[in-house]
């Protein structure tokens, strides 16, 4: 304990300084120290055999800041220029009614990848598990699917794109019946 009361007498100040110019905010810089003297308290005898205790704390604040705005994330609204003009997100939206009959056109192994990670939120590493495949392969399986399917939609429910990349048009396909 003595140990930490040394380093905390030395150190705090400079913490304090440093966590106030980073986050621009007094009593969140107040608030992040307060974080950091509980997390070396936690410590308990093993800060003792911390070898550079300056050290320690910096990256333990540094931590505590990135957790915090990482947590803190501030929603920005886009410009007017920026935001999808509601016409393009009905379209897209629209677009989906293509996707079962496609989905149903590609390869099972495709049709598997797209489902699973994309549509299911399955995540890569846990479809290569499943799949029995290194991580590389299964990501090159899910792009080579991704790309099949585009080409699909774009052939099938003749997909036409707008300068920006956007879609713009396309012709619905009935589904298949049952």
């Amino acid at each position: 304990m003595h140990c930490l009361t040394t380093a905390w007498t030395t150190h705090a100040a400079e913490l304090r300084n440093w966590l106030r110019h980073r986050t621009g905010n007094t009593a969140l810089a107040d608030d992040l120290l307060q974080d950091l003297f509980l997390k070396a308290l936690r410590q308990g005898k093993g800060f003792g055999d911390v070898h550079n205790a300056r050290a320690w704390l910096f990256e333990v604040a540094r931590n505590l800041l990135a957790d915090h705005l990482r947590v803190a994330q501030h929603a920005v609204e886009l410009p007017d220029d920026l935001a999808a003009p509601s016409h393009d997100i009905d379209t897209v939206d629209a677009l989906c009614a293509c996707l079962p009959r496609v989905l149903s056109e590609l390869s099972p192994a495709d049709r598997e990848a797209i489902t699973l990670c994309d549509l299911q939120g399955m995540a890569q590493a846990e479809f290569a598990q499943a799949k029995g495949l290194s991580l590389s392969a299964a990501k090159s399986r899910v792009q080579r699917a991704r790309v099949r399917l585009r080409a699909q939609m774009s052939q099938a429910c003749q997909v036409s794109l707008s300068e920006g990349g956007s879609v713009s048009d396309f012709v619905p396909r009935p589904p298949l019946q049952a």
